[in-house]
């Protein structure tokens, strides 16, 4: 294939040499490129000729029955010391690093580790563009968590980026596991350990690339086998350098030992941190134990761990299997005695609630878990701006774009998943009966799958009730605007309004607020009836009703010298009345943006390329008049500005048939393909008209950037490319 236009991103060129298969695309291809100017925007035009010749992907990028993009993992010593980056490689890299969050994992607080071991891994999370996924497993409770590490049986493990895209929005480390078991595990273990230093430094130097390339930010070493005294003598010096490697190259790496090996070499798991395993523990940045333990262990390790005991992880397994103080919905008797010594916590496999229990109950035990845990989970804190989301969860039964229905049928797309908020039950003190709590939903969304549903009551002695949704931490600019989104289902006539608590009120200036009382750092802003005419397009909808009966109010803070601490969500009796009120409440998003990051420029996607374009003949179902070709073709673009909250990829199916050389497409409105976290976008099974012979078929590329800031970007900054297709020239001629 040849292209008129901009040559690929540098991910796009780290392949050099063109593969045979490659080198015979572009002799069928053989056409003069040209350019068009649509809209005040480059567009690149690129031709293909329509060839049903077999040309299979990489197997290990690509799933073998969808060839969707999809994460993968290495099973060998081999493979694992024989990958280098490649263009497929990118689609697997995480959007950004770990968000900024308060306090940070270098303190000194006792943490909390999640270990998702779940079926295998690799289950519907693999696909890097999202799966229609029934009833996945989904996790949100990210505010209680520290560190998420994705396990399974693969000797090298890579987090799928969904995964790692979450996490990071919410300022979560990420880690991968390199793990070795059986007589395999210490057959590859004597090869990389039992010769010289360049053997597992090659190892450690391999491990640190791609966790510097995928974006994600250390490992769990598990060696589950046994190995030679040479082996186990050059453990303690591979980890010291694999950590020394990572701090160097990946920002807040860390690197974890899992109870297993002891110094000796034996396979011999200790439940404790000890004498025998102390060696390792002092090699990296923190030790993982076993399961099988009883408070003694944790009263000896006192001794063991001095200044670091935030660094032992106390390994619960919530399957609660073998001789463990407490699993499933005891799991909380574990946390109480752990957090009584000051350790971290590690939870093994808490996708129990949804292994074990029913499907169509999992949100309600997942939070049923999540609350029994809460008092031992310190809340954890946003420290930077914009601060935008949804709630939406990174799936749904529908699709949904400010309150308008894109798509139907069930969708999963990890990285999909905004920011969520404090889950809780908030109960008034003293004898009134008030109460707020929170719950994720299906049902109805803003903007994405979901939403968050808020119930409660107002009793007759209070005027309204409140319940926090975030802890922050932000130093605040001059002034912000702030925006929210929601919806009061049936009857109900409270009002609905943003609190937000600040730092120190001594210092702290506040203008254009109006404050609940003197002595109180908690503000209701005065929502705005419309914003300045320079920020319009940030938001141009305050104080209306919206589409299906969502209404968004608009705020302006004038601030100085002070720190945003909470946001809250208030609900306040109508005028007049003095009875109990209950109340159904749905938060579709909530904004919290730098007013001078605003007025910046608008974002552009630039230089769209169409690369490893494969044809397929349409399906019987799929056939007709007229007649149809499926369709795969990999989109790359440059994207300059930072931060993005992601791409929606769109097309414009031309009719084929037209005149050789095409034409611009009609008034055919975009039809929405998916969403990317990366500047890449695989494209499959794209149904597009077939053409006859000396005519060409169109079909035209959109990238549309969402900004951080949630403001919706015009079309002539999104990035445009087109494919113009024909059929083989019957005169053996190409």
């Amino acid at each position: 294939m040849e292209a008129a236009g901009p040559e690929p991103p540098a991910a796009a060129r780290l392949k050099a040499p063109p593969t045979p298969e490659e080198e015979r695309e572009r002799r069928r291809a053989r056409r003069r490129p040209r350019r068009r100017i649509e809209e005040e925007q480059e567009e690149a035009v690129f031709h293909d000729v329509v060839s049903f010749t077999p040309d299979p992907l990489p197997g290990r990028y690509y799933d073998k029955d969808t060839t969707k993009p999809v994460s993968f993992y290495f099973s060998s010593l081999e493979e694992l010391l024989a990958w280098t980056p490649g263009v497929e490689d990118s689609f697997n890299v995480a959007l950004e690093p770990s968000e900024c969050r308060q306090p940070p994992l270098s303190s000194e607080r006792p943490r909390t580790l999640l270990c998702h071991d779940m079926m295998g891994g690799y289950l519907d999370d693999k696909f890097i563009q999202g799966a229609a996924a029934h009833n996945p497993y989904c996790f949100y409770h990210w505010q209680s968590i520290d560190i998420f590490v994705y396990f399974s049986h693969h000797t090298v493990t890579i987090p799928p980026v969904g995964w790692t895209n979450a996490a990071h929005r919410h300022g979560v480390c990420v880690l991968g596991t390199f793990i070795t078991e059986w007589k395999e595990g210490e057959r590859l273990c004597e090869a990389f350990l039992a010769g010289d230093e360049r053997s597992y430094q090659a190892v450690a130097d391999q491990l640190v690339l791609i966790a510097q390339f995928f974006r994600f930010d250390g490992w769990l070493i598990n060696i589950e086998n046994s190995l030679s005294l040479a082996a186990v003598g050059n453990m303690p010096h591979f980890l010291r350098y694999l950590t020394a490697r990572l701090h160097e190259q990946v920002p807040r790496g860390l690197v974890l030992w899992y109870d297993s090996v002891v110094s000796s070499g034996q396979l011999k798991w200790q439940d404790e941190l000890n004498q025998h395993n102390r060696v390792f523990f002092d090699s990296c940045d923190g030790f993982f134990t076993n399961y099988n333990w009883r408070e003694e262990h944790l009263e000896r390790m006192l001794g063991q761990a001095g200044q670091r005991r935030a660094d032992v992880y106390v390994g619960v397994d919530v399957f609660a299997r073998g001789k463990v103080v407490g699993g499933q919905f005891d799991t909380y008797k574990s946390l109480e005695l752990i957090r009584k010594h000051g350790f971290s916590a590690a939870l093994f496999a808490p996708g129990w609630v949804y292994e074990c229990l029913e499907k169509k109950d999992f949100f309600q035990n997942q939070d049923k878990f999540w609350a029994l845990l809460e008092r031992y989970l310190p809340t954890h804190s946003i420290c930077s701006l914009p601060f935008v989301t949804s709630f939406c969860l990174g799936m749904g039964t529908r699709r949904v774009r400010y309150g308008q229905e894109e798509a139907e049928g069930p969708w999963y797309h990890p990285s999909a998943q905004e920011i969520q908020p404090l889950f809780a039950e908030h109960r008034l003190e003293g004898a009134g009966r008030g109460w707020v709590k929170t719950h994720c939903c299906l049902a109805d969304a803003w903007n994405g799958g979901s939403s968050l549903l808020v119930r409660g009551l107002i009793p007759r002695e209070q005027d309204h009730v409140a319940v926090r949704l975030f802890s922050l931490q932000v130093p605040v600019p001059p002034q912000i605007f702030l925006s929210l989104v929601y919806k009061l289902e049936g009857a109900s006539n409270v009002g609905v309004a943003l609190e937000l608590t600040t730092g120190d009120a001594g210092s702290c200036h506040i203008g254009s607020i109006s404050t609940l009382n003197e002595t109180s750092s908690r503000h209701s802003p005065r929502p705005l009836r419309a914003p300045p005419t320079k920020l319009a397009r940030w938001v141009h909808r305050c104080g209306q009703q919206l589409r299906g009966g969502w209404v968004q109010r608009c705020y302006k803070v004038n601030l100085r010298d002070c720190l945003l601490r909470d946001l809250f969500v208030s609900f306040a009796r109508p005028p007049g009345s003095r009875e109990e009120e209950s109340f159904v409440c749905r938060l579709g998003e909530v904004q919290v943006v730098d007013a001078k990051s605003l007025l910046a420029p608008l974002p552009r996607v630039q230089a769209v390329t169409v690369s490893h374009v494969h044809w397929q003949r349409a399906t019987p179902e799929e056939e007709g008049s007229p007649a149809r070709l499926r369709l795969g073709c990999t989109l790359h673009w440059s994207y300059l500005f930072s931060p993005i909250r992601c791409f929606r990829i769109h097309c414009c199916a031309g009719t084929g048939g037209g005149a050789p050389g095409g034409g611009p497409s009609g008034p055919e409105q975009p039809a929405l393909l998916g969403l990317a976290f990366v500047n890449q976008y695989r494209i499959v099974d794209l149904v597009v008209a077939a053409v006859g012979p000396g005519g060409d078929g169109r079909v035209e590329f959109l990238v549309e950037p969402v900004p951080k800031e949630g403001f919706l970007v015009p079309r002539a900054e999104w990035g445009r490319a087109a494919l113009l297709y024909s059929m083989p020239r019957t005169d053996g001629v190409l």
